[in-house]
């Protein structure tokens, strides 16, 4: 479990986090939401320990963040940041290899694993393939297979970071990589994704943190989180907001 208390963030005169408190526990999908400039990237780069907070307090299963040795560290939390980036012509299964790295599991769980995360990620079309040679799209599945590895099979006590693993992808891998990200959180783990797309956060979150200027403007259900009101003093948008005919959840049209 993953746990912010009173968190302040400055950088230079600017104050981008301020007393933001998020719990994120286990099989649970946790959505940040917000305009351009709203914090999430600040707020993910905090919570895996890139950005120092000025004030408050970041915890990893009970102990402060910075405690953390980094391959301990790193076989119960993985990112996966908006930008992933090689320049080497890695095969697509070495590249999801890294993400065993901090684990001594053996070259034979490790391939079984690899494989596992890849249909996961629906990339195992992708062996063999390099790096290089695929698309956007294709590299951000990879890396989502990378960090899907490094704490797999996702069981309570692992916590895994997103941000915007959807924005290069066509609708359909947008779902297929949302439910690989519900299927993991399923099975015990904490998930964090940011996301831009209100209708996807509907769908896969449970819990919805609509940021605002730097501050929690709410941090509920998405029926609670997702209103006309919330959405047009965040956003700046009028929507109707309406039960989804089949599943329940909010649907989200702008008017």
């Amino acid at each position: 479990m993953l746990q912010v208390e009173g968190l302040h963030l400055r950088r230079g005169s600017n104050e981008v986090l301020h007393d933001i408190s998020v719990q994120l526990s286990p099989g649970q999908v946790v959505g940040v939401l917000g305009p351009n400039g709203a914090g999430k990237s600040s707020l993910l780069g905090v919570l895996c320990g890139e950005l120092a907070p000025d004030r408050g307090h970041v915890t990893l299963l009970g102990r402060p963040l910075a405690d953390w040795a980094g391959q301990e560290r790193a076989r119960r939390l993985a990112v996966l940041p908006q930008i992933s980036s090689l320049g080497f012509s890695f095969r697509v299964e070495e590249v999801v290899s890294m993400g065993r790295m901090p684990h001594g599991t053996g070259q034979r769980r490790d391939a079984e694993i690899i494989e596992a995360a890849l249909r996961a990620a629906d990339a195992w079309h992708l062996v063999g393939r390099s790096y290089l040679a695929l698309s956007g799209g294709e590299r951000q599945r990879v890396h989502l297979a990378r960090v899907l590895a490094q704490l797999w099979p996702g069981e309570a006590g692992t916590t895994l970071l997103l941000d915007e693993p959807t924005s290069m992808l066509d609708p359909l891998h947008q779902h297929t990589t949302l439910e690989a990200v519900r299927r993991f959180a399923d099975r015990g783990a904490a998930v964090l994704v940011i996301l831009h797309d209100l209708n996807l956060a509907a769908r896969y979150c449970d819990r919805i943190l609509l940021l605002e200027q730097g501050r929690c403007h709410a941090f509920a259900s998405p029926e609670a989180v997702l209103t006309p009101g919330s959405l047009k003093e965040v956003y700046g948008i009028d929507v109707l907001v309406q039960a989804h005919p089949e599943r329940g959840h909010p649907l989200i049209i702008t008017r």
